[in-house]
């Protein structure tokens, strides 16, 4: 699966992603592209799926209308020891067809599926 990391996750978490093809914004040269202008570029790159921890993308996107599926990692941290616990879950994720939605993907490796933002 072609995966786009968002501009907050660190590169080396791809290396707990075998069998994905991970690009960064930073090596796609996205740096100044941010929420819709960037899953707009992506989408259009034919990239499969959006991975971020942005937890305020659910709030900031129309989830009715994505352009490509976005995961979420419910963290805490970006930092790569706090996102290696995630990678399991991530697989199962990835390895799944995805819909155009927000996945969630939580610290107990439950997975959400939105359509429509949770109330704050």
């Amino acid at each position: 699966m072609k995966v786009l990391f968002d501009h907050n996750l660190p590169r080396r978490l791809r290396e707990h992603l075998p069998g994905h093809e991970v690009h960064t914004a930073r090596e796609m040269k996205w740096e100044q592209l941010w929420n819709g202008e960037l899953l707009t570029a992506a989408s259009e790159a034919r990239f499969e799926v959006f991975v971020t921890i942005d937890k305020q993308l659910e709030h900031q996107q129309n989830l009715g209308k994505l352009p490509l599926p976005i995961v979420m990692v419910d963290g805490t941290s970006n930092t790569l020891p706090a996102l290696e616990p995630f990678a399991p879950f991530l697989r199962i994720v990835l390895a799944a067809p995805l819909e155009c939605v927000l996945y969630i993907v939580q610290e107990d490796g439950n997975v959400l599926q939105l359509t429509e933002p949770r109330s704050r």
